[in-house]
């Protein structure tokens, strides 16, 4: 029986709703909490675009029991609460208002005292949200840092090395202020490998990256830094604290949402609608256009040859692709619609295959969009329109062309965030 149009899409939200639903907070953080401290107090500090509903989640489970502390999120993303305090900044460009409450979480975690509970929330874009500089760099130094990181076509895991030698907070230093106390970390991962050095440049945890590395990175990218943050990174007056380091002893971290399990949640979903979902893995990287164009040959097989395996079934895949922005890059676009397009240009319309790419966190990049929907007859709809999709790829304007279409997905902030999702229906 051929597939309607309506019923690839209905399936193919249903999928990324599963997705994102297995990374809310509310449903899977009381789990993976500690036991409750004997004596002492609990202070609860995190960041991320889910430290919010993170929060929330802790009272809820532990509603009779004081606590204390802040949490910083992205703007747009706090939800009541009523013992943790919720500040908002800016991602994914640092703001002053991040640099000041980045501040006051590592005071917070220096007022900690043996016998008390570090609890700290992590998601994905801290690494933004609390952007607090080394000494002798300033905000608007890390800001155009950033800039250069964003553009340069560096992995998220090469762009944290930089990162952790720029901050005050970033790479073991937020732990390190709070011995001797008890830290434990629960994370939301957003970076493909679940690394935990590398999720919102890893406050709670050791850094095995060094100044030596962040250097070779910046001149690998012919990344052009302020000055400051070059001297910064030549100096290397202060190292990072380093696996061993007696402040920080054994971190104490546990996952509570990661990409893996936002893919088997979709696998599940896709089975229930009568598909065979193969996972292709977890934490793909590379060019943005370059994966869509590779998710398009192994589509192609699939309906050709029914290798590797026969249709009707889903490829799904999650982890962060990078966009390199050219001398013609003036569009609008994130890495999600900036592949699916790929994908869309690959496939030329082949009959019986839809596709979804979007961010979990229901933002794609800077647009109001998690992502976009590709269909067999989007390319000629777009011509239709007026415009020619390899010209749109070059110029990284995914974004137009889909709003043209009227293919885009929104969803508004999910507060939650486990990276991307790419399912793939071949029918």
């Amino acid at each position: 029986m051929g597939w309607s149009d309506e019923a690839a899409r209905a399936v193919l939200g249903r999928v990324f709703d599963a997705a994102v639903k297995a990374a809310d907070p509310r449903a899977v953080l009381a789990v993976h909490l500690p036991e409750k401290p004997a004596g002492g107090r609990v202070i609860v500090l995190g960041a991320g675009k889910s430290a919010a509903l993170m929060a929330q989640a802790v009272e809820a489970a532990w509603p009779d029991l004081p606590l204390s502390g802040l949490v910083v999120t992205r703007y747009g993303h706090a939800v009541p609460t009523e013992r943790i305090e919720v500040a908002e900044s800016s991602h994914p460009v640092p703001d002053e208002a991040g640099a000041a409450a980045a501040a006051r979480l590592l005071a917070l975690a220096g007022e900690a005292r043996e016998g008390d509970l570090v609890l700290f929330l992590v998601s994905g874009g801290g690494s933004s949200l609390i952007t607090l500089p080394a000494p002798g760099l300033t905000l608007e130094e890390l800001k155009a840092v950033n800039r250069a990181l964003l553009a340069s076509g560096a992995t998220i895991h090469e762009m944290n090395v930089i990162r952790r030698h720029l901050s005050a907070i970033s790479g073991g230093r937020l732990a390190a202020a709070a011995h001797p106390a008890v830290v434990v970390t629960l994370a939301i991962s957003d970076v493909p490998g679940d690394d935990p050095a590398v999720i919102a440049s890893g406050p709670t945890v050791p850094d095995p990256s060094t100044f030596a590395e962040a250097r070779a990175l910046v001149a690998h990218y012919r990344m052009a830094l302020p000055p400051a943050a070059a001297a910064h990174l030549a100096a290397a007056a202060e190292e990072t604290p380093k696996p061993g380091d007696p402040r920080l002893g054994t971190p104490d971290y546990r996952f509570i949402a990661t990409p893996q399990m936002a893919l088997l949640a979709a696998a599940t979903e896709a089975r229930a609608s009568g598909l065979t979902p193969l996972i292709l893995g977890d934490a793909l990287e590379g060019e943005a256009r370059g994966l869509g164009l590779a998710l398009a040959g192994i589509a192609r097989a699939v309906r050709a040859h029914g290798h590797p395996l026969p249709a009707p079934c889903l490829l799904l895949s999650g982890g962060e692709t990078t966009v390199t922005i050219g001398p013609d890059g003036a569009g609008r676009g994130g890495r999600n619609t900036e592949c699916l397009l790929g994908l869309a240009v690959a496939l030329e319309g082949i009959p019986g295959i839809w596709a979804l790419m979007g961010d979990t966190d229901g933002i794609d990049g800077t647009e109001d969009a998690a992502g976009a929907v590709a269909a067999p007859d989007s390319l000629a709809r777009a011509r239709a329109a007026g415009l020619d999709p390899r010209a749109v790829l070059a110029k990284h304007d995914s974004y137009g062309l889909f709003a043209a279409i009227g293919d885009l997905v929104r969803t508004g902030p999910t507060l939650t965030n486990v990276n991307d999702l790419r399912a793939v229906l071949v029918t």
